[in-house]
């Protein structure tokens, strides 16, 4: 069971923050984080020159990559630790170089261990390039470790 944080949205841009810290494969493709709620999250990433395939488009490993760090930024807003326990992704259209992606992720459901998150990239045109689900799994521990047990000290 999640308890609840005095102020969710707090936790989630505190747990964002520890997050991008850590999160080297994010920076090094220069994603930004757009915005954080809990249970939510949207991420942008520049498609580069190095990021196309042989048909001049964007490779859908990137777009998957995008789609994943938005998911696990949504999935971890809880301060709860989660990793993918599953993941889908439909490419719908392709983007192209200079292209900026904008990756929105909503959770679904999350109960128990367990969580479901749809994740929609656009281009910042509004053309809808991937539609992602990811199931979450809730592991031991916290991402913030120790907030929870300092909160309980007070």
């Amino acid at each position: 069971m999640i308890e609840q944080h005095p102020d969710p949205q707090a936790l989630a841009e505190e747990v964002c923050a520890a997050m991008w810290s850590r999160d080297c494969a994010s920076n090094a493709l220069a994603m930004q984080i757009l915005g954080v709620k809990p249970g939510y999250a949207m991420m942008s990433m520049l498609v580069r020159a190095d990021m196309v395939n042989g048909h001049h488009t964007c490779h859908g490993g990137y777009i998957f990559t995008l789609a994943d760090s938005t998911f696990a930024y949504a999935c971890n807003s809880h301060n709860q630790n989660a990793v993918a326990s599953a993941c889908h992704i439909d490419f719908l259209a392709p983007a192209k170089e200079g292209d900026i992606l904008e990756a929105e992720a909503v959770e679904r459901s999350l109960s128990g261990r367990t969580g479901v998150y749809d994740v929609t990239v656009r281009t910042r045109g509004g053309k809808t390039i991937a539609l992602f689900r990811g199931k979450s799994y809730r592991i031991s521990g916290e991402v913030i470790v120790g907030l929870q047990q300092a909160e309980h000290a007070e």
